[in-house]
C-alpha cells in the first residue's frame, strides 16, 4: 500500500494522475516547474499530457506570444522548458557549475577563455543585428573566429552564450529552433528567487512537482552537488516547510482558510491513462524508477543507448510503450501494452490515443 500511495501522490504532483489536468501550458509548466525539452516535440507532448485540451497552437503561443514559458539549458545542463519568470535565477544558480564542468571539453575543442569571450560578443552582435537566428546561422557567424562548422565547437559556444545569459531559445522557424537575446525576449522584471535562497527555492519547487522524494532524487534531478542539495533540504525542514512520508520527504500540507487540508485539484473517478513522451520528466526525475516502471518491463522502457521510450501510464504506473507510425499519412499512434488492461482503462486509453493523434496531426 505504501508504494502505491507514493506513486499516486507523485502522479498527482506531476499532473498525470488522479484526474489532475491544468488549463493551459503556462499552468502546466508552473505546476511541474520544468518539462524535459531536449526534443521540442516531446516537450510539447509533455505539456499536452498534463493539460486539458491543449493544442500545439496554445503551446506555441505560450512560448512565443505570451512568453510565459521558455526553453533553455538548466537542470543538469539539459534543455528544459521552465516558467519564463524563473529563467534568470535558475541560470545564476546552475550556470556557474555547468560552465566549470565544461572546462575540460572546452580545452579539448581548443576553446580558450579569449575565444569564448570573442564568440559571446560575436553571437550577441549577430542576434542584435539579424536575429532571431538558427543554430546553423549562428555557426556561420563563428567561422571567421576560426571555429570549425562541422565539429562540436560551435554548439558548445552557442550553449556557453546561453549559460552566460546572452542567448535563449526563441520562436521556431519552419520547425527549427532559433535563438534570441535573453534581455530582449524576456525583459528582467526582478522576479524569482534571490541568489542566496535559490537552492532552497529549487528544492521547494522540486518537492512540489515530484514529492514524495528524497534528497538524492533532488540532487540527481537538479545537478547540484549532493552537499548543497542536503543544505537546501535541511533549510526547508528547519523552516517547517516539509514533513516525512513513507521514509521520503513531502511539502507540508497547505491549509485553506477554514483549516482544512488542501492538496490540489482533480478527481479519482476512474483509471487515469496518459501517453507520456520520450524522456518525460516523470521518469527522469528520480534516482530510482522502481515505483513507476515494473522491473519486468524496464528494458522495454529503457532499451539501452541512452534511450527512454514514450510510455503509457495508468495512475502513474507504466503499462506499455507507444510510438508514432511514421509511414502513415496521418499521425497514427501505435500502443504496445505489457499486459491486457481492464475495460475502463482500455476506454481511457482509446480516448488518450485519439487525443495524441489529433495533437500530432495538427498543423
Amino acid at each position: 500500500m505504501g508504494e502505491q500511495a507514493v506513486r499516486t501522490m507523485r502522479a498527482r504532483a506531476q499532473a498525470i494522475g488522479g484526474g489532475v489536468r491544468e488549463a493551459d501550458p503556462a499552468s502546466v509548466v508552473r505546476r511541474v516547474f520544468a518539462i524535459q525539452a531536449q526534443d521540442a516535440v516531446a516537450a510539447r507532448l509533455g505539456i499536452r499530457a498534463r493539460g486539458r485540451a491543449i493544442d500545439p497552437e496554445a503551446v506555441r503561443a505560450a512560448y512565443e506570444d505570451d512568453r510565459s514559458i521558455v526553453r533553455g539549458w538548466f537542470m543538469r545542463g539539459t534543455l528544459h522548458t521552465v516558467p519564463a519568470a524563473d529563467a534568470r535565477w535558475l541560470l545564476r544558480l546552475l550556470a556557474p557549475r555547468l560552465l566549470s564542468a565544461g572546462a575540460r571539453r572546452y580545452r579539448e575543442l581548443g576553446l580558450d577563455d579569449a575565444l569564448r569571450a570573442r564568440a559571446d560578443a560575436s553571437l550577441r552582435r549577430a542576434v542584435t543585428d539579424h536575429g532571431p537566428l538558427t543554430r546553423l546561422e549562428l555557426t556561420e557567424r563563428l567561422v571567421p573566429l576560426g571555429v570549425d562548422p562541422e565539429g562540436q565547437a560551435a554548439f558548445h559556444l552557442i550553449r556557453h552564450a546561453a549559460l552566460g545569459g546572452i542567448l535563449v531559445h526563441g520562436p521556431e522557424r519552419a520547425g527549427e529552433a532559433t535563438f534570441v537575446l535573453l534581455d530582449d525576449w524576456l525583459p528582467d522584471r526582478g522576479t524569482g528567487a534571490e541568489p542566496e535562497a535559490a537552492a532552497d527555492e529549487l528544492a521547494r519547487r522540486y518537492l512540489r512537482a515530484y514529492g514524495p522524494a528524497d534528497v538524492t532524487d533532488f540532487a540527481g534531478w537538479s545537478g547540484l552537488p549532493l552537499g548543497r542539495a542536503r543544505t537546501a533540504w535541511r533549510a526547508l525542514a528547519d523552516a517547517g516547510t516539509t514533513t516525512a512520508y513513507e521514509g521520503l520527504t513531502v511539502l507540508a500540507p497547505r491549509r485553506s482558510t477554514d483549516g482544512e487540508t488542501c492538496d490540489g485539484d482533480g478527481n479519482d473517478s476512474g483509471p487515469d491513462v496518459r501517453l507520456l513522451p520520450a524522456y518525460d520528466n516523470y521518469l527522469t526525475g528520480y534516482r530510482s524508477r522502481d515505483l513507476s516502471v515494473p522491473a519486468a518491463h524496464r528494458r522495454a522502457v529503457w532499451p539501452g543507448g541512452g534511450l527512454l521510450r514514450p510510455t503509457v501510464t495508468v495512475d502513474g504506473l507504466a503499462v506499455g510503450t507507444w510510438s508514432r507510425q511514421v509511414t502513415a499519412p496521418s499521425a497514427d499512434v501505435r500502443v504496445d501494452l505489457f499486459a491486457p488492461l481492464p475495460a475502463a482503462a482500455r476506454a481511457a486509453l482509446a480516448a488518450e490515443t485519439e487525443a495524441v493523434s489529433r495533437f500530432l496531426s495538427a498543423r
